[in-house]
């Protein structure tokens, strides 16, 4: 009895030994913001991106200020928000600076610029209605540009590969940068 259990014991000692061996199943692949968000990024430096988001937060400010205006039928106060948003050669030389390292963002984001401009000249006209189109339509431009692209924070280094340009010196040209971008949001020529 004794060597039964002992040949039993050996042959499944055996059997194990030769018994394929699985690898370890993988690790789950965890999903990053880069793998679930499908939009193009726009390289920017961190200053740079600040920027940009402090000016959409003026964009949606200048909306807001267009839509109470015309609330109460003052036109002008229409015209004068808009002005925020439409095109100037100070906008565009700041979307092509954002721009550089995104083929196409820069041609999106001066469409914004120039269908907001039709936002002024309805006003201009007191056209509530014509307002209500051209307002429509420049946040069809909006919802278009933040649905192809998003920011993508980077060095230095990676921004002047990616835009083939040498990074601004970071702190005096992203002050001058900062001032003209205010003095537009303003309403100020820079």
């Amino acid at each position: 009895m004794t060597r039964l259990i002992l040949v039993v014991l050996l042959s499944s000692c055996q059997r194990t030994a030769e018994a394929p061996q699985s690898s370890p199943a993988p690790p789950p692949r965890v999903a990053t913001e880069d793998t679930l968000d499908p939009r193009k990024p726009v390289p920017l430096l961190p200053m740079m991106a600040q920027h940009q988001k402090q000016n959409m937060r003026d964009h949606l400010a200048a909306v807001q200020e267009i839509l109470a205006a015309l609330a109460i039928d003052d036109f002008a106060a229409v015209e004068a928000a808009s002005a925020r948003l439409g095109s100037s050669p100070q906008m565009a030389m700041m979307c092509t600076h954002m721009g550089a390292g995104a083929p196409g963002f820069t041609e999106q984001a001066l469409g914004f610029h120039q269908t907001a401009d039709t936002i002024a000249l309805a006003a201009k006209k007191r056209d509530r209605q014509a307002v209500l189109t051209a307002l429509s339509n420049t946040l069809a431009t909006c919802t278009a540009c933040h649905a192809t692209w998003k920011q993508q924070v980077v060095d230095e280094q990676t921004w002047s590969e990616k835009t083939k340009t040498a990074a601004p010196a970071a702190d005096e040209a992203m002050q001058r940068q900062h001032q003209m971008m205010m003095k537009v949001m303003n309403g100020q020529q820079p």
